[in-house]
């Protein structure tokens, strides 16, 4: 994972004004686990960036990005409406219908130790790219 996907789940952690300690939890676990130190992270959620241009990415690397972000809206138990349209937003971006949200959130876990079928939540996904 690259600072920019990391940047964006801190956008949508933050896209409800306040920052969860289970949403900085996985936040942290996913920056530590890509190389990060818990310092660097730490500073990049008091300034996160906004978030740059999201074409050039692979069709994987933009199923990555959504399925982290959808796994991070859930990781506080509450799913606020900012927080949805945050990440129909950036669904658009990586070039899905904002459907897919509803569609794969459906079938994401909140605990990132239950993984979904990865090749299923694929198709699904696919079927929602412009």
């Amino acid at each position: 994972m690259i600072k920019e996907q990391l940047n964006m789940l801190i956008n949508l952690a933050a896209s409800d004004n306040t920052v969860a300690e289970k949403e900085a939890k996985v936040i942290h676990m996913i920056g530590k686990a890509n190389g990060f130190s818990k310092e660097e992270i730490d500073e990049m959620m008091k300034k996160p960036n906004p978030i740059g241009d999201l074409s050039s990415l692979s069709e994987d690397q933009k199923f990555e990005n959504l399925y982290h972000l959808i796994q991070l809206m859930k990781s506080d138990g509450q799913v606020f409406k900012s927080e949805i349209h945050f990440c129909e937003q950036v669904a658009e971006r990586l070039g899905y219908k904002k459907g897919v949200v509803r569609e794969l959130s459906a079938r994401i876990y909140s605990d990132p130790t239950i993984t979904s079928d990865r090749k299923m939540l694929v198709d699904r996904a696919h079927k929602f790219l412009k």
